[in-house]
C-alpha cells in the first residue's frame, strides 16, 4: 500500500522539530545534584586558561551593605569583596561560576575578578587562616606545580545550616597570613598575582560549604553582598519536562536605562553544589534596583518576562520551556531551627 503524501510531509515536519528541540533536553541523574568528596580528579587546570580581560571601572558604585546582611531567613550575603572599592571587585563575566573552560569534568569552582598585580586581597570575613601557601590543591605544602599557585583558606568562625563556612583566595603574589593566624574582615591577607596555571593577574576567590574540599563549593555571587541600593538576580531555567537547560544564554535588560547584561546558565552540575535553598543554575549579580526585562532565545523562539531586582535582596524565577517563565514562584522552603547565621562552638 502507498503512503499518503501528505502523511509523509508530517512525519517530515515532526523530525525536524525533534531533532531542533532535542540538543537542549539533557535529563541529569539524580547522582549530580548531590555533593561530590570523593578522590580528587586530575588538576582543574590542565591546560593554561585564557586571558580574563579587564572590564571597564564605572565613574560611581555604591558602598556595599554591612555583613552579614539578609533581608530573609533564606538570604546569605555574608562576605564583603576580597577587592577594595577603588579597583574592580566583581566577577567576571567570562570566568563564573561552573564555566568549562578547562574540561566538562573540571568546572570553574569560584568567580574571578580581575585587578592590577600587587592589589591587597582583603579577608571577605572574620576566622582563621588553615591554609597559606603553595599546594592547596594537591594539599601539598610548597608545591609550586600546584594550579592554584599560592592560595589563602579561611574556616570562618560562623556557618550556615549548622554547617562550616570556608573561603579560598588562589594565584597570589604574595601571602601575607600564617596558618593557624585569626584575621579579621577587610584585613589585608595576601597580594594579587598570577600563581599557578593562570595567565593573567586576577583572584581566584571560592566559598565552600561544609567542607574544605575542592568539590564543596557554591556559587559565591549568591554569599557577596551587593552594593547598597542594587541586588541578585538567580533562576532555574529547565526545558518544558523540568530537566536543566546548560549554557543557555539570558539577556537581562534594565526598563529604565536600557542597560543589557548577557550571563549563562550553568555549565554542568557535575562536581559542583547548587545552593541548599534556591537550587539554581542561573546566577547574575550586581544588579541596581528596578524593573527588568528578562529574554531567553529558546528553541527559535525569544521568550521574555518582567522582574523586579529589589535593592538588597536576590529575585528568583524560573523557566520551563515552551510553558515560559514563572517570575513569582518561589524556591522550595529548607526549613530549619537554627539560627540562619550561627557561629561555631568554642573547640
Amino acid at each position: 500500500m502507498r503512503s499518503h503524501p501528505s502523511r509523509g510531509v508530517f512525519l517530515a515536519v515532526i523530525a525536524l522539530i525533534l531533532a531542533l528541540a532535542l540538543p537542549t533536553w539533557q535529563p541529569v541523574p539524580a547522582a549530580a545534584f548531590q555533593s561530590v568528596t570523593a578522590t580528587l580528579l586530575p588538576d582543574p587546570y590542565a591546560t593554561p586558561l585564557p586571558t580574563p580581560r579587564p572590564v571597564p571601572i564605572p565613574a560611581w558604585r555604591p558602598a556595599l551593605y554591612p555583613v552579614p546582611w539578609a533581608l530573609t531567613v533564606n538570604d546569605h550575603f555574608y562576605f564583603t569583596r576580597p577587592i577594595a572599592a577603588d579597583e574592580v571587585n566583581w566577577p567576571l563575566d567570562a570566568y563564573r561560576y561552573t564555566g568549562t573552560n578547562f574540561s566538562e569534568d573540571l568546572p570553574h569552582t569560584g568567580v574571578d575578578i580581575v585587578a592590577s598585580p600587587g592589589t591587597p586581597v582583603l579577608a571577605a570575613e572574620s576566622g582563621q587562616v588553615i591554609w597559606a601557601g603553595w599546594g592547596l590543591f594537591r594539599l601539598t605544602p610548597g608545591d609550586t606545580t600546584d594550579p592554584y599557585g599560592q592560595a589563602v583558606v579561611i574556616a570562618h568562625n560562623f556557618g550556615y545550616l549548622n554547617q562550616p563556612l570556608f573561603t579560598v583566595y588562589a594565584h597570589l603574589s604574595a601571602v601575607d597570613v600564617v596558618r593557624g593566624q585569626e584575621v579579621e574582615i577587610g584585613e589585608m591577607i595576601g597580594k594579587v598575582g598570577r600563581t599557578g596555571l593562570a595567565t593573567a593577574d586576577h583572584l581566584h576567590f571560592e566559598v565552600r560549604w561544609g567542607l574544605n574540599d575542592f568539590y564543596a563549593s557554591l556559587n559565591p555571587e549568591l554569599w557577596l553582598v551587593p552594593p547598597e541600593g542594587w541586588g541578585v538576580l538567580a533562576g532555574r531555567v529547565m526545558t518544558t519536562w523540568g530537566d536543566p537547560v546548560f549554557n543557555q544564554r539570558v539577556k537581562v535588560t534594565n526598563l529604565d536605562t536600557r542597560q543589557s547584561w548577557w550571563a549563562q546558565t550553568y555549565s554542568t552540575f557535575k562536581n559542583i553544589n547548587r545552593d541548599p535553598y534556591f537550587q539554581e543554575n542561573f546566577v547574575l549579580s550586581d544588579l541596581p534596583a528596578g524593573n527588568y526585562e528578562i529574554s531567553l532565545p529558546y528553541v527559535g523562539r525569544d521568550i521574555k518576562t518582567r522582574i523586579r531586582i529589589e535593592p538588597g535582596a536576590i529575585a528568583f524565577f524560573t523557566f520551563y520551556g515552551f510553558r515560559g517563565f514563572n517570575a513569582q514562584e518561589e524556591p522550595p522552603f529548607i526549613p530549619t531551627t537554627l539560627p540562619i547565621y550561627q557561629a561555631s562552638p568554642t573547640p
